[in-house]
């Protein structure tokens, strides 16, 4: 039987939708191409008429992955700059609820160890997700000393993958909320001096209204401490 072209893409779309999400839950390895089609709605044998092996799948589902979640990410934030942006980056990702929700927020937690020995084809999807999330990115960086915008935005990438990663690692909920609170607090404390007037005013509003539409609500800022004086 002859289907159509647009059936083969909605069935490419479905298994696609059913793979990142047992990627999310399982990692690469408890995503068996068997689990993946059943979770469908789809028969084995259909899986190749449409991927050449697995790992072609996590390529593709890799790709798809990361040009949503870049919108989401960097939704509202567009007229945000330096410490402003940074805030509300590290807010939006690093958060109880992205930590809680692995079945239905990001999976880069669940795959990285696996990408450190994926084939080459797989490394180099994810390498082309990660540079285009740098590249949009680091413009609302200005450079500072010792860090380029692009440095900044790889180290902030960096740091929030990881510290999930640990997060969701710990059995303990008090110290995985304790690492991804060090996280913000270390990506914010090598940021430059907030200038007058940055990150306020409607622009920045707006980014916390669309920050509760992506992965998480954006938890409040925490004041600096006063220095004491010396006296």
């Amino acid at each position: 039987m002859r289907y159509t072209a647009e059936h083969k893409q909605a069935t490419h779309a479905r298994i696609l939708a059913a793979a990142e999400k047992l990627f999310r839950a399982e990692g690469f390895s408890g995503a068996s191409v068997e689990r993946v089609m059943r979770a469908a709605g789809l028969t084995v044998g259909g899986f190749y008429a449409h991927f050449t092996s697995k790992e072609a799948l996590l390529a593709e589902s890799l790709r798809a992955f990361m040009q949503e979640r870049q919108m989401r990410w960097l939704a509202g934030m567009e007229g945000l700059r330096g410490p402003a942006f940074l805030d509300h980056f590290a807010r939006r990702y690093l958060s109880l609820y992205n930590r809680d929700t692995g079945q239905t927020s990001c999976m880069m937690p669940s795959l990285l160890s696996d990408l450190t020995r994926a084939p080459p084809e797989v490394q180099a999807s994810f390498s082309q997700g990660l540079e285009e999330l740098v590249r949009a990115a680091q413009g609302q960086l200005p450079a500072r000393e010792g860090a380029t915008p692009r440095q900044q935005m790889l180290a902030t990438v960096a740091l929030c993958f990881g510290a999930m990663t640990l997060a969701r690692a710990t059995g303990s909920q008090a110290v995985s909320a304790e690492i991804l609170d060090a996280a913000r607090a270390l990506l914010l404390a090598g940021a430059p001096v907030r200038e007058a007037g940055e990150g306020s005013g409607p622009v920045a509003r707006d980014a916390d209204r669309s920050s509760k539409r992506a992965d998480a609500p954006v938890p409040p800022s925490r004041p600096a401490r006063k220095k004491s004086a010396r006296g």
